[in-house]
């Protein structure tokens, strides 16, 4: 197995910003396209636990669309073969001094690169 191939790492990356992107943009057509519309992904939040693609679009369509920008830091994207990855980065918003913690696995489906599971939490 090949650990971080760069083509590999490239593409992961540029899903990764993609979402990033419509996070912060509330585009929640793209957010729900990166998820893979199955059941058994998980998504953990801050405040919610969503199991399933249903749950997650649920949450999605109610979440407030203000005060989505925020700032990456330590972002860490690590590759395994050519179809799993894990994307890993802290992120902070303006008028709080919490840190933010996101992590998520991607996987290789034939549509394309999709979240499989997700985590985000808050710290202090």
């Amino acid at each position: 197995m090949i650990i971080n191939h760069p083509d590999i790492v490239a593409e992961v990356n540029a899903a990764f910003y993609r979402y990033e992107l419509a996070l912060v943009s509330n585009d929640t057509g793209t957010l729900d396209t990166l998820f893979w519309h199955d059941a058994r992904t998980v998504r953990l939040g801050a405040g919610e636990n969503l199991y399933g693609i249903d749950a997650i679009r649920e949450f999605r369509a109610a979440r407030p669309a203000a005060g989505l920008d925020r700032t990456l830091r330590n972002t860490v994207i690590t590759t395994f073969g050519s179809d799993y990855a894990v994307c890993s980065t802290e992120f902070t918003r303006p008028g709080t001094e919490r840190i933010g913690r996101q992590q998520q696995t991607w996987v290789r489906l034939p549509q394309g690169w999709r979240i499989v599971a997700a985590q985000v939490s808050l710290m202090s």
